[in-house]
């Protein structure tokens, strides 16, 4: 009686595994090559912090990050550079797309944001964020960062990227510059 329970059972996980990875392969063709076109643009300011009223202030129902705290945890005593606190970042930051395919920008953060292509990564546009350790200069501001043609997302904004040409892309936040993603785009076979 064991043994058929425990046949039984290993049937069961087996047949349990085939179907997952059936799934997995009907879900992937469906959902195309190259995955979701939309780039999250995330950050988790506290609402309720004042600390973030004099610039901008946080626009979200709740969060947990406080002004000091992002401060404290932008720099690294093991690493000359900005760092930039992790609860700010591009979701994904790496994305494929196809030629032709458009992607959709969307703002889950509290803070404004950009979205903003540059030939290198670099600085943004807010001069403390761009400081470095003592003594360490602070990062050289992208050129496109600085131009009258960035676009502010507020929280909860949205905007749309398209017309890429094949070849990677490099994206930043021209605020909080360790936001990044690199958009790599194929020629449509």
């Amino acid at each position: 009686m064991r043994r058929s329970i425990i046949f039984f059972g290993l049937l069961a996980s087996v047949g349990f595994l085939v179907a997952q990875a059936a799934t997995s392969t009907v879900v992937a063709r469906t959902g195309g090559e190259y995955g979701k076109p939309e780039v999250v643009l995330r950050d988790d300011c506290d609402p309720t912090d004042p600390g973030w009223a004099p610039t901008g202030g946080c626009n979200r129902e709740e969060g947990a990050v406080r002004l000091a705290e992002f401060n404290a945890l932008r720099l690294s005593t093991l690493a000359p550079s900005v760092i930039g606190h992790q609860a700010w970042w591009f979701d994904p930051s790496y994305l494929q797309v196809e030629t032709g395919q458009r992607i959709k920008i969307r703002n889950d953060g509290g803070r404004t944001h950009t979205f903003t292509e540059v030939a290198n990564f670099g600085g943004g546009r807010v001069g403390p964020l761009n400081t470095s350790q003592t003594g360490i200069p602070p990062l050289t501001q992208a050129p496109e960062c600085l131009a009258s043609t960035v676009v502010d997302i507020p929280g909860g904004g949205k905007d749309v990227v398209d017309g890429l040409a094949p070849g990677n892309h490099k994206f930043q936040c021209c605020i909080h510059p360790w936001m990044r993603t690199l958009v790599k785009v194929h020629a449509e076979n």
